[in-house]
């Protein structure tokens, strides 16, 4: 592949390529040096154009919407953990601002097609997808693919093009307009929250084929391989916990954590050790125990209701067993992915992704599930389908406790009972919402909906953020993963901010305006709601950064001093501080806020979370007994941090001049049309 060397490289294209699916026209557009250097690319990049380019009141599902992929401003640069992508429109699901992030492949082969992000507009007559390569960007005729899954689309599509094209697809789901479907792209890994793949559906847009060789040049090249090697032997040189990784220590961990209300601060180091050896799976059975796992659908305990001797069944090691092969991201060291072979069992499956974390929370715990195979099979279909996983296990839960309580019937789900932990009912209820066959078509869109639709007080066991299911963290455990949810522009998000993370990423150490919180090192620090606002605002704004360069979360969480920046600064030749890229963060966020606000949205108001997740009643026993988050304290905190009015979310004009937004000021303030 050519690599372009010059000295006027600057990590990023400065070409976005747009797409009008009603009439088939594909036109480039150069973009000011100024955008990238207010925004960066991924995250910012999209959040910039939807702003400026899409109506408000728009209809999500309607060929108005702007679905945008974007690369990040260090994808395929050379930088370690940069392969990840960004899909961007306004979400079906909750009515707002919708993103989705994902690794693999994808985006930098999507960059080597010489421009940083692609937008469509308008909806396709009939199916079609859209080839890319350093020539030709062409839309082609789907309908042979309309109605394959994600896998044979990917595989078809590779042997037609060859087997070095990257393919980002939908399936069945998308097509079939699920608000909880994704887009899939390396054969499992998935943008899978805000339901952008029925965004892509609705469009009839089947898939994006991207076949790019030309690579991107960087101002300084020999500074960001000696990041690389800096990086990489900080990483190397920190051997000293492989004694943790012993045989015992998920048991060890939970026990633990479930019986201390000591948590010290959590070691990066052990992180990477952990995701090196399982995956996500490794905090399964852990979190369970200590109370990071919401249970049965959040109204369990996890020693009582999922103890270690479930939990462990579907845990770290249990997984482990089946995997065949490391799977690493593009310029990932870390290999926290796997590719898997079940061949014992009811369901066998040649080749699969290692299941996460969050889809063994959301198949296990949270349905009192433990039956390793039928969570397998789950995955695999959930991959075809091209379905958030996260949001199908919460439909899941809904139902059963819906037929627990006698709002629904066998007749209301074609004779499955629906008992919690019934693993051939959870899967072909499963099946049903892939297909949206009866049950299934109510669930396929969310909880919420699907309460609305179903009535009789199935409200109350309808646990979603604004429309969107939380993610298998309980801020009880964490409750800087409240703050989140409930704060967020894309509400239910756990991979922006937490406790846990300020722990993790030590961003006292990288910026002036990060203060040193204490967050996690006792039960009593743990719960106060005087001291978060500002330190989770700092680490909403660094994941904000981290999506604007196109990183993976996990590089800047595992020790070794991950240097962003300083990345930055080589691949684009700026000389600009640390605290000047968080404020880049800042404005991001702040665009994606102004986004909501516009549509119509107050996250205090419309992204109130249900009250199980923050303790409404508490638990009776367990780690967060007698536990009820103070939620108007919390977000109150955040609000100050960000210099929004707490009653109606909008940010003090000062504080928008400030960071270079004057121009969302009179759609905010009324004082003008968008």
């Amino acid at each position: 592949m050519a690599e372009n060397n010059l000295p006027n490289g600057k990590g990023y294209w400065g070409r976005i390529l747009w797409v009008d699916l009603s009439s088939g026209k594909i036109t480039f557009e150069d973009l000011d040096d100024a955008l990238y250097e207010k925004f960066l690319s991924g995250a910012g990049l999209g959040a910039k154009i939807l702003w400026d380019r899409l109506p408000a009141g728009i209809d999500p599902l309607g060929p108005e919407n702007i679905l945008g992929f974007t690369t990040g401003l260090l994808t395929d640069t050379g930088t370690l953990f940069s392969g990840r992508f960004t899909v961007v429109g306004k979400s079906p699901l909750s009515g707002g601002w919708g993103d989705a992030n994902a690794g693999g492949y994808f985006s930098p082969w999507l960059k080597r097609s010489g421009f940083d992000a692609l937008f469509f507009s308008g909806a396709a007559e009939r199916p079609v997808y859209l080839y890319l390569d350093d020539r030709t960007a062409e839309l082609r005729e789907a309908s042979d693919l309309w109605g394959a899954d994600t896998l044979e689309t990917e595989t078809r599509l590779k042997e037609r093009y060859g087997p070095r094209v990257q393919v980002a697809c939908i399936g069945p789901a998308g097509e079939k307009l699920s608000r909880i479907s994704g887009i899939v792209t390396d054969r499992g890994r998935i943008a899978a929250r805000s339901g952008l793949g029925a965004v892509m559906g609705a469009k009839r847009l089947k898939a994006v084929v991207a076949a790019g060789t030309r690579r991107v040049g960087v101002a300084d090249r020999r500074q960001i391989n000696r990041l690389a090697k800096e990086f990489q032997e900080r990483l190397a040189g920190k051997k000293g916990l492989q004694r943790f990784l012993t045989d015992g220590l998920m048991g060890m961990m939970g026990r633990i954590t479930r019986h201390s209300r000591i948590f010290p601060r959590q070691p990066a180091d052990l992180w990477r050790l952990l995701l090196s050896k399982f995956g996500t799976t490794a905090i399964t059975a852990m979190s369970a125990e200590s109370g990071d796992s919401p249970i049965k659908n959040w109204g369990g305990v996890g020693y009582l209701d999922f103890p270690l001797s479930r939990s462990q069944k579907i845990g770290a090691e249990a997984v482990l067993k089946y995997e065949t092969k490391k799977y690493g991201c593009f310029s990932c060291p870390l290999h926290c992915g796997g590719l898997l072979k079940i061949e014992a069992g009811p369901y066998p499956i040649p080749e699969m992704h290692k299941i996460e974390y969050e889809t063994l929370g959301a198949f296990g715990g949270l349905l009192l599930n433990d039956d390793l195979f039928t969570i397998f099979k789950i995955n695999d279909l959930l991959n075809r389908a091209g379905m958030d996983s996260i949001s199908c296990g919460g439909a899941v839960a809904f139902a059963l406790e819906c037929f627990e309580n006698g709002i629904l019937t066998s007749a209301d789900t074609d004779g499955l009972e629906l008992r919690w932990g019934n693993a051939p009912a959870i899967l072909q209820l499963t099946e049903k919402i892939i297909s949206r066959q009866g049950l299934g078509d109510t669930l396929a869109d969310g909880v919420k909906r699907a309460a609305e639709k179903i009535g009789r007080g199935s409200e109350r066991f309808a646990v979603h953020c604004g429309g969107v299911e939380p993610a298998m963290h309980d801020p009880k455990f964490d409750p800087g993963f409240g703050t989140a949810y409930a704060c967020e522009a894309a509400p239910g998000r756990h991979t922006v901010s937490s406790y846990t993370y300020l722990d993790l990423q030590v961003l006292e150490k990288k910026f002036k305006k990060a203060k040193k919180i204490p967050s996690l090192t006792t039960y009593k620090e743990k719960y106060r709601t005087d001291n978060k606002g500002e330190a989770l605002a700092v680490n909403g704004f660094f994941k904000m950064l981290i999506d604007g360069a196109g990183v993976c979360l996990f590089g800047t969480q595992i020790g070794g001093n991950f240097p962003l920046t300083e990345w930055i600064n080589a691949a684009t030749g700026w000389q600009r501080l640390p605290d000047d890229y968080l404020a880049t963060g800042e404005r991001i966020a702040q665009l994606r806020q102004a986004f909501n606000l516009r549509e119509g949205l107050n996250p205090k108001k419309d992204f109130r979370l249900h009250p199980r997740i923050y303790g409404d009643p508490p638990l009776p026993k367990g780690p967060a007994k007698g536990i009820t988050l103070d939620m108007e304290a919390l977000t109150n905190g955040y609000y100050q941090a960000l210099h929004w009015d707490p009653a109606t979310g909008r940010a003090e004009k000062e504080h928008l001049i400030a960071l270079g937004l004057e121009e969302i000021i009179p759609v905010l303030y009324g004082e003008g049309h968008h």
